[in-house]
């Protein structure tokens, strides 16, 4: 099935690419890798999701973001190859948590978006991951990730 069909069956949307605020681009294709820009999550208005969890949000509140953040990814993504259908395999997620001082299960909350490219690619999107805790994330922000994708020739 296509993965942009999967997205639909689940009641999700893939967004448009967001233009970048500063000097950069959204993803970079060397080779067969894609590396994909941090990118935080946005309502389907646009908007940025915001807000420190274990504070303004719970485990399941930044969850939902982190999966928000997947399907910006995916965006991204598609917007520099052209079909999700050419990924061959999700290689690794960086993602960084905003919370509290005393919050330990930034693992938890990086699973929204683990959970979503494994439901989306199935072992093409099982992938090396690191999820880490920060004090603060730009705009206030709850998550952001990025990410790199091996896609084919």
């Amino acid at each position: 099935m296509h993965i942009e069909c999967k997205i639909k069956e689940l009641g999700l949307d893939l967004p448009q690419p967001a233009k970048p605020v500063a000097n950069y681009v959204p993803a970079v294709r060397t080779g067969n890798l894609v590396f994909v820009s941090g990118h935080g999550p946005r309502r389907p208005d646009g908007g940025l999701i915001t807000g420190k969890v274990g504070r303004e949000m719970t485990i399941e509140q930044g969850q939902e973001a982190a999966q928000r953040v997947a399907l910006g990814l995916l965006g991204s993504l598609k917007g520099e190859i052209g079909d999700l259908d050419r990924v061959r395999r999700v290689v690794k997620l960086l993602g960084m948590v905003n919370a509290i001082e005393s919050f330990t299960d930034h693992p938890k909350v990086i699973n929204g978006a683990s959970d979503l490219l494994v439901k989306l690619f199935g072992e093409r999107g099982k992938h090396a991951r690191s999820a880490v805790g920060m004090g603060s994330l730009p705009f206030n922000i709850p998550v952001e990730i990025e990410m790199v994708v091996e896609v084919e020739g």
